[in-house]
């Protein structure tokens, strides 16, 4: 797998589960910059999932994870970016049906509802997912132009 660039950001509520997910990425081969926060102190997660699909959003980062307490708010706040495809997992089917079929490009996490091993199947398998294009590529055109009305 050719080294992508991978944002990763959490809460307070997601904080253990994200240095978990972290050293997983790194384990794989994977350039991963690191958000914050930086320790499990009480912080607002639209700040953490703002840097994060900023940089998804921009094209600096391909790919994102973010991780709050059930993941709720950080797909809210993920998804207000142009070209955010974030999509909240709680398994790893909705995991891989996210990069197959939506071509989700933030994987959200709750850090509260998974443990380690499930979060890390859960990443595994959307880093290893392909997009399948056809209709869903006609799906997605169809969300990019709406925020091209949406954001002029």
């Amino acid at each position: 797998m050719a080294e992508k660039m991978i944002v990763i950001g959490s809460d307070h509520g997601g904080f253990e589960l994200k240095e978990a997910i972290k050293a997983l990425l790194r384990e794989r081969g994977l350039a991963v910059e690191d958000m914050g926060t930086r320790d499990g102190n009480s912080v607002d997660y639209p700040d953490f999932g703002e840097r994060v699909a900023r940089k998804v959003s921009s094209g600096e980062a391909e790919l994102g994870v973010l991780v709050c307490g059930t993941g709720i708010g950080m797909s809210i706040v993920a998804n207000k970016f142009p070209g955010v495809r974030a999509a909240l997992a709680a398994d790893p089917y909705m995991a891989k049906m996210a990069k197959q079929h939506n071509n989700a490009n933030i994987l959200v996490l709750g850090g509260r509802v998974l443990d380690e091993n499930e979060a890390s199947e859960m990443v595994a398998t959307w880093l290893d997912a392909r997009f399948e294009g056809g209709r869903h590529q006609g799906r997605l055109d169809k969300i990019a132009a709406l925020e091209k009305e949406l954001y002029k």
